[in-house]
Parts: structure tokens; sequence; C-alpha cells
């Protein structure tokens, strides 16, 4: 009797044959591949063709859109009124690319480095008793500015002096006493009403300028004075009076020579006490270093120390 539609499958023995002969002519066909690839490469060998199937697949890939990298590529600084630096720090304060190194003659330099044209605008403000950011106190001398909050970098340009000049060709030098906030812009300088009117007229009110850090001839030495409520056990110190920006304050403890950190207001803090009343050690921009010995922790006196940095 003739086997029902359903008992076909359990049929195999003719399945059998036509496997067969199918997984014969695949083998067959497979030889004849390799035979020809074996002939057409140099060596013989067939590692090469394993290793190089791989990138074939991914060049494949690679041109689909879901292949595309999900690295971004490192964005273009914005470009600034100032010199590409660094850009403003690094830090939300500054919007600019990392600051690039300093020159080799001023391996401590910071955002204003010597020999370089920064660019900007000037304006002017009313400078009160002279006092400002930098807390050098009052002072009789008109020729001052406050450096804008990215050019600042945490009270580095305090002291500084710098050649402002006009697109008229006039000029000024003025010493960096203060902090122009934002909207100050990068390379903005918010000099004295005396300092801009050698510049423009003032009711300009805003100009473009270039400066450019000097380190110019000074006849007063530099001074050392230690914050109000100063004392062996807590203490803040800065120095006054310097011809060159100052890198670094450091104070000899029993360990050795010990940095301490810069504030916004201008002073070295040792929030522990360390070194204060001991030597104090003083570094400029250019990397030179000046001792002082045996100043005592009087708060808020201006204690000399007949020392000056050189002239560059």
């Amino acid at each position: 009797m003739a086997s029902s539609p359903r008992s076909r499958p359990h049929r195999r023995s003719p399945d059998k044959r036509r496997t067969a002969v199918v997984c014969a002519a695949v083998v067959a066909a497979v030889a004849v591949a390799v035979s020809l690839v074996v002939a057409l490469r140099p060596d013989g060998g067939t590692e090469a063709v394993a290793s190089t199937a791989a990138p074939a697949a991914a060049t494949a890939r690679s041109a689909t859109p879901h292949s595309t990298p999900t690295r971004k590529p490192k964005p273009t600084p914005e470009p600034t009124s100032t010199p590409k630096k660094p850009a403003p720090k690094p830090t939300e304060a500054s919007p600019t690319a990392t600051p690039r190194p300093a020159p080799a003659s001023a391996p401590l330099a910071g955002r204003i480095r010597p020999g370089v044209d920064h660019k900007g605008t000037a304006t002017f403000y009313d400078t009160g008793d002279g006092d400002g950011a930098c807390l050098f106190g009052p002072t009789d001398d008109v020729m001052t500015a406050a450096m804008n909050t990215t050019d600042y970098e945490t009270s580095k340009a305090c002291g500084a002096y710098v050649r402002v000049r006009a697109a008229s060709g006039a000029s000024v030098t003025v010493r960096i006493t203060n902090e122009c906030p934002l909207p100050c812009a990068p390379g903005q300088l918010d000099l004295s009403a005396q300092a801009f009117a050698r510049l423009a007229a003032p009711v300009t009110g805003q100009i473009a300028i270039t400066w450019r850090l000097l380190s110019p001839d000074v006849s007063e030495k530099i001074s050392v004075r230690y914050k109000t409520g100063s004392s062996r056990y807590w203490c803040e110190i800065q120095a006054v009076g310097h011809r060159n920006p100052l890198a670094r304050l450091e104070v000899r403890t029993a360990g050795g020579w010990q940095r301490l950190t810069r504030t916004e207001y201008n002073y070295f803090l040792s929030e522990q006490g360390a070194g204060c009343g001991a030597a104090i050690r003083l570094t400029d921009i250019y990397g030179e270093t000046l001792t002082v010995d045996g100043l005592a922790i009087r708060p808020d006196v201006a204690q000399p120390t007949g020392v000056q940095f050189a002239a560059h």
C-alpha cells in the first residue's frame, strides 16, 4: 500500500544519497578555490588570506553610517583678542585652549609672557586711593591698571609692569594693581583715568590697544608683608615692589623649602603655620630666586628686604 504524504519525511535513504552528492560538490569547489589562491600567492601561504579577510569585512562595515567612530574631534579653540595661549584657563574662567609653554627665557611665566604683544581694548575707571584686588594698599601712583580676570590668572599678574600702546602710536607704562572682572574680556585693561588720558580723550571711552610685559628700571627694593592676623600658627605673606612678576613664594621649614599657595588677593597662604616667621624665598617668572632671612611676623607692615630681581 502506498505511504501517505506524512510518512515521506521518514524515508531517509534517498536524502542521504542526495546529501552525499551535494557535499562532494561543495568539497570539490572549496578545493579548487584554495588551489587557485595558493597558486596565485608566491609563498603559497594561507595564513595571510585569513588575516586579510577581516580587514576586508571591516572596510565594508566602515562604509555604513553606523560604523562612524564615536570619538568627537578636538574642538578648535575660539579666537580671542589675546595671543593664542592658553587660552583662558582650562577651567571655566578660561574658555580658550590649554596655555602654551612660556619662552625659555621665562620658564615660569603664565599667560603674560615677555616678548609677546597682547591685543585687546582699554577702558578706564576711578581708582580711588589706588588700592585694588592685589591688596598692595593705597598709593599715589596714578599710572596703574586692572587686568581682566583671564589674564589676571589668580593674582599672578599683580605687580607686573606693562607698556600699553594705542593705534595712534601713543603709549603709557602702567603697573597692575587690580582685577577687572567680567565683562572685561581677555586682553582688556581697565586703566586709571590718568593713564587712559595719555592714550586718548576720555570721551572716547574705549579704544583698541596692544600691550607688552616690561622689566623696567626701578629704584625701590622688594618689601615683604604679613597679612593682618598672621602668627606662627597661621600666616599669609605678600611681596611688594618686585620688578618682574612673582611666580613662587616659599618658606623654609624643618623639612626644607615649602611652596605656599597663592590666593586671588595676592597673598601666599600657610594654613597650618609652616614656615611662618622663617626665611622666605621669592622666585620671579625668569627663574631668579631671592632669599630673605630675619623677618619677624609683623602683620600689615611692609618690611624692606634690600633685594630686587634683575632686569630683563
